[in-house]
């Protein structure tokens, strides 16, 4: 991390402390609650760095703002998305990633610069609710 400053690292706590993918207005106000006088724009600015320095994922979620996942570990990982409530939880996987890229960019002739998996469904809480 270049430049220490208590409010990035009451972010990083922040960010730390939850598995559920927060957005940024949700890590502004939890950072809030902890430093009544932090600026929703020195949120903004930390987790810009936070993502440059790589200490932080940005996820792009097309249908909602995007969302923050610490890297806890380096282990590769997926993100799977609930279409009624946007909660998003991780996932583990054990198949050659690898490969599957090599076959999608043979079939599409694409360069991939960067790669995401992301599934989308619906939650266990949601699908009781529609019961």
């Amino acid at each position: 991390m270049k430049n220490y400053s208590k409010q990035r690292e009451e972010i990083i706590g922040v960010i730390k402390d939850l598995y559920n993918h927060p957005t940024a207005e949700e890590i502004y106000f939890l950072t809030k609650q902890k430093d009544p006088a932090v600026s929703r724009s020195t949120v903004y600015r930390n987790l810009s760095m936070l993502v440059q320095e790589g200490m932080v994922n940005q996820i792009a979620v097309s249908s909602s703002p995007d969302r923050y996942d610490y890297i806890h570990n380096r282990e590769k990982h997926g993100h799977v998305i609930c279409k009624k409530c946007g909660q998003m939880y991780d996932f583990f996987y054990d198949f050659d990633f690898e490969k599957a890229k090599a076959s999608i960019a043979k079939q599409t002739g694409f360069d991939i610069c960067e790669e995401e998996i992301m599934v989308k469904g619906i939650c266990n809480l949601c699908k009781k609710a529609q019961d």
